[in-house]
C-alpha cells in the first residue's frame, strides 16, 4: 500500500511500514490539496503533526482513508498544543487515532489510550512519551486500520476542549526560563485555576 504521511520525517517509520506491512510510506510537509500530485497514487493518508488544515476535498476522496494521530485524548484538547493544554487544565492525557473530518479534531475514534506522566516529567519527556505511545499504538492497530476492519465511533462533540496557537500566549511567560525542560508539576492546572 502507497501511504501519504503528512508530518515530519520518522526514518523508523518508514523502514517498519516496510519491513513489516510492506507499505511505501511518503513523507509531506507542505500543503496539499486535491491537485496535489503527491497524493497521486495514494492508497491512505496518515497525518501526525501536519500543521495545515486538510481540504474538504481531499478530505472526501480518501474518505475512512484517512487519519489522524493525536497527542491527546479526544475530545480534551483538540487542536494546537494538546501537551500543554492537558497538563495546564489537568485533564485526562493520553493518544488518539481517529478518522479526518472536516472540524479540527472532531473525526470518529478509532482508538485510544491514556498516557500517564511521572512527577519528574517534563513538556519535553512527556512530549516524546506521547509520540511513543502513538507511534507504539498505530503499529498495533494498523492492519485493522489499513483494511477498515476496526469500528470508530463518534465523539462527543458537546464535551471536551479546544485551544488554538494564539491561546498559548497567556502562558508563555511561564515557558520563556525552562522552555521544553519545564517542569509538569509547575504548570500543572494553572489554566484550570486561573479561569
Amino acid at each position: 500500500m502507497e501511504i501519504l504521511w503528512l508530518g515530519p520525517s520518522n526514518d523508523t517509520v518508514k523502514q517498519s511500514m516496510k519491513d513489516v506491512y510492506g507499505d511505501t510510506v511518503t513523507f509531506h510537509t507542505e500543503k496539499i490539496d486535491r491537485m496535489s500530485k503527491v497524493i497521486e497514487d495514494k492508497d491512505f493518508i496518515i497525518s501526525f503533526g501536519y500543521r495545515h488544515l486538510i481540504t474538504p476535498d481531499v478530505i472526501e476522496l480518501f474518505s475512512h482513508r484517512i487519519i489522524n494521530i493525536h497527542i491527546s485524548y479526544l475530545p480534551w484538547n483538540r487542536g494546537a498544543d494538546p501537551n500543554f493544554w492537558s497538563i495546564a487544565e489537568d485533564t485526562r492525557k493520553g493518544v488518539t487515532i481517529h478518522y479526518i473530518d472536516s472540524g479540527l479534531d472532531t473525526g470518529d475514534i478509532l482508538v485510544q489510550e491514556e498516557v500517564h506522566f511521572e512527577e519528574e516529567d517534563t513538556l519535553k519527556t512527556s512530549y516524546f512519551k506521547l509520540n511513543k505511545t502513538a507511534i507504539d499504538l498505530l503499529f498495533k492497530h494498523w492492519l485493522e486500520i489499513r483494511n477498515g476492519k476496526m469500528t470508530a465511533y463518534p465523539q462527543d462533540k458537546n464535551s471536551g476542549s479546544l485551544h488554538y496557537k494564539k491561546d498559548l500566549e497567556e502562558y508563555k511567560h511561564i515557558l520563556e526560563k525552562e522552555g521544553w525542560e519545564t517542569p509538569l508539576r509547575k504548570i500543572k492546572g494553572i489554566a484550570r485555576k486561573s479561569s
